[in-house]
């Protein structure tokens, strides 16, 4: 995928090399400030990501981003992406995908100031649990 916009290759690159001895150079992508969002978390600078991206490490194996497609704004950008990843401590062995979108708003420096990620949590997340999934499925079919 070829990008037009230096500042969203050097975030695609981040997210799909992202390692643990990679979270270093999230302050030279990322405003200190940065406005972090997704399902679970709403939290501000690059510490706090920092720690989010080391916890996200430490309870998954094999986590990867693959960006899919991008649709480049003014000051900002959307990127398509899937999250390959197996749990460290619940069925292990079993290979699991998020499917979702970011958008990123870039400041005047071309650093990320604000990164929201949606994704479905209860479809992709919850309904995968043994009791809530079977809930939550239920209300799938019988609202749909």
């Amino acid at each position: 995928m070829t990008i037009s916009d230096p500042r969203v290759t050097t975030v695609c690159r981040l997210w799909e090399t992202l390692s643990p001895d990679s979270l270093a150079t999230l302050a030279s992508v990322y405003h200190e400030q940065v406005h972090f969002i997704d399902p679970f978390n709403d939290i501000r600078g690059t510490a706090a990501l920092q720690a989010l991206l080391t916890r996200m490490f430490e309870r998954l194996a094999e986590a990867r981003f693959v960006v899919l497609e991008v649709a480049l704004q003014a000051d900002g950008a959307v990127l398509i992406w899937d999250f390959h990843y197996r749990l460290r401590d619940w069925q292990p062995a079993r290979q699991r995908l998020i499917h979702g979108l970011t958008h990123l708003r870039f400041d005047d420096d071309g650093r990320v100031l604000e990164h929201r990620d949606y994704w479905d949590a209860s479809m992709q997340v919850y309904a995968q649990l043994p009791l809530l999934g079977a809930v939550l499925r239920w209300l799938r079919r019988h609202i749909g």
